[in-house]
């Protein structure tokens, strides 16, 4: 028998985070639900840079979701067959997975073949949903009537794991899915010296050092970043998002530079964002007023609520991740703010009003 129960997590609200772009152009008030008390002021603090270097620039360059269906051939030659044929039915497949909502629509669709088995990556958007399961549903269609047309083929799953649905990959960050976003800031160096406590020189030396050379000795896939994780987790639980997603979310990269030879280009690339406005999990109350105040529901356009979304996520875990590498440029300071905020001996003041929701 199953019992259903609710946790509380604690949740507050900061920023503003000064977003600039054709897309979202506002300084956005951003919930963050999470146990870890110094990730509030440390996601402010970048917040607060965002707001005195003239916002953050974010991009969204790729959305679509994607679910790999598994079939078998008699051959590898047989299966060679098929996906040469296939290449001539894409009309077919837009209409095949349109029969299973009016809000997905084909993108593109890729291929594996490991001796006999076919690995079908179907690619397609959906809208204002993350489309987890409407892509299913839309591959279910695909498959019966990839059976049908190919009676040779034979049914081994609904999913083969080249999706690749919350599993570290490269393929989800070479072909996309999700939101594909990059974020980016110049921060003066006046700015980054006193908002940040460093220089810019500090945090591009420790980046290449830390994210770029600790995460290849470390065998990291496609990753080089301090802790999108956290961040993204954050802001998942509060806008009601299926959390095991920051598995792929996380896999992302932090790139910055010097520029004019003493200000900081500092951005953040997440090719991976999953995230939806509508569909489950969206009709709890905390979810609903979380996406009302970030301005993710009156949108009328399809599509666009979700899109804002990721860019708020985007910028947002810059922010995040910006304050935590200034941090670590100091030594002792990312202890000492752990010591504070969790033992209670700090104060988390904001500069902003802002709200506190139980979810």
């Amino acid at each position: 028998m199953m019992q259903e129960s609710s946790i509380s997590i604690p949740t507050k609200v900061i920023g503003p985070v000064a977003i600039v772009g054709e897309e979202v152009n506002a300084n956005v008030n951003v919930p963050l639900a999470t146990l870890e008390k110094p990730m509030w002021p440390s996601t402010n603090r970048g917040a607060s840079v965002s707001r005195h270097a003239g916002g953050i620039h974010c991009h969204i360059l790729n959305d679509s979701m994607t679910r790999s269906v598994l079939l078998q051939g008699e051959s590898a030659r047989y299966l060679q067959h098929v996906i040469h044929d296939l290449s001539k039915k894409n009309s077919e497949i837009q209409r095949t997975i349109q029969t299973t909502s009016h809000h997905i629509a084909l993108k593109d669709w890729h291929w594996q073949v490991v001796g006999n088995l076919l690995y079908f990556r179907l690619e397609v958007t959906t809208g204002d949903a993350s489309g987890h399961n409407m892509v299913t549903k839309a591959a279910d269609a695909l498959l019966q009537w990839l059976l049908a047309e190919y009676p040779k083929l034979k049914y081994v799953s609904i999913s083969g794991n080249y999706c690749v649905d919350k599993k570290v990959s490269a393929v989800n960050g070479i072909l996309g899915r999700g939101k594909y976003v990059v974020a980016e800031i110049n921060i003066p160096r006046a700015i980054c010296i006193e908002r940040l406590k460093t220089t810019p020189e500090a945090i591009v030396n420790l980046h290449i050092k830390k994210n770029l050379l600790g995460s290849s000795i470390a065998g990291g896939v496609r990753t080089a970043n301090a802790h999108f994780a956290n961040i993204l987790l954050a802001l998942y639980l509060a806008t009601g998002q299926d959390a095991a997603n920051i598995v792929e979310g996380s896999q992302g990269f932090v790139h910055t530079e010097l520029r004019d030879s003493h200000d900081l280009y500092f951005s953040v690339t997440l090719p991976n964002i999953i995230v939806g406005t509508v569909g489950n999990g969206k009709e709890l109350d905390f979810v609903r007023k979380n996406l009302e105040m970030l301005g993710c529901h009156a949108n009328t356009h399809p599509g666009s609520n979700a899109r804002r979304l990721a860019i708020i996520t985007a910028a947002t875990v810059l922010c995040g991740e910006l304050s935590l590498l200034a941090a670590q440029t100091n030594p002792g300071e990312l202890m000492r703010a752990h010591v504070d905020y969790e033992r209670g001996q700090a104060i988390y003041r904001e500069p902003h009003p802002t709200t506190t929701i139980t979810s």
